[in-house]
């Protein structure tokens, strides 16, 4: 999609900046490309469950076109866990619908005063206020969310969010997504917890630009 989403939740600023396509090339996936982001912007010796890790969720090459294995995104931060480099996996519809809502990856970025779930629609982003979900469970929430949207059917939308235990940062809180999905290592759910970050939802339909569609197929 060749776009990159940062939130701020500090500041409440939302800006879109472009992916080059030599980073895209030279850092594969989602795993190469939070890894180069991460290694560039923070600085050594930061507390992860503080307002200077950076949470960055991002799909691979593959996502949302059709082909096989093409539903994993990763999740990576500063593990409080492992006090070092953390990066989680999980399936689902995630994978397919960040990009479909315009975007390669997103980085979450300060900490909110209060809870604040992030939707992402056809390219258009908003925080809204989380404090009816804070304390429920990842399913509650999950449920909550769509509700909200006025979603009827149930792949519309998919959402991530954390649970009690991401939210009292219990180092290895897991993120859960599309109800039975986890991105269960390295304690990225209590990073989320720690920015006080309830859950993101991505909608859309947009597709994604394939160089041969013909061959591809």
């Amino acid at each position: 999609m060749g776009k990159v989403l940062r939130v701020n939740l500090s500041t409440r600023s939302i800006t879109t900046e472009p992916l080059r396509e030599e980073i895209a090339r030279k850092f594969i996936g989602g795993r190469g490309l939070s890894a180069k982001i991460l290694f560039d912007e923070l600085k050594p010796g930061i507390d992860p469950l503080g307002p200077e890790n950076k949470l960055v969720v991002a799909g691979g090459p593959m996502g949302a076109i059709p082909f096989s294995g093409n539903s994993r995104f990763s999740v990576c931060a500063k593990s409080p866990l492992g006090m070092g480099w953390g990066e989680s996996y999980s399936g689902g519809f995630m994978a397919p619908k960040i990009k479909q809502s315009g975007f390669d990856a997103f980085i979450i970025e300060g900490v909110s005063k209060t809870p604040v779930w992030l939707y992402i629609n056809e390219g258009n982003v908003e925080l809204r206020d989380a404090s009816k979900y804070w304390g429920k469970t990842t399913a509650d929430t999950e449920n909550g969310i769509k509700k909200e949207l006025g979603d009827t059917d149930k792949r519309q939308t998919s959402v991530a969010s954390i649970g009690p235990g991401g939210e009292k940062m219990v180092r290895y809180a897991a993120i859960m997504n599309d109800l039975r999905e986890a991105a269960g290592r390295s304690g990225m759910g209590a990073v989320m917890g720690s920015k006080r970050l309830k859950a993101w939802a991505c909608k859309g339909s947009m597709k994604v630009p394939v160089h041969d569609e013909k061959k591809l197929k």
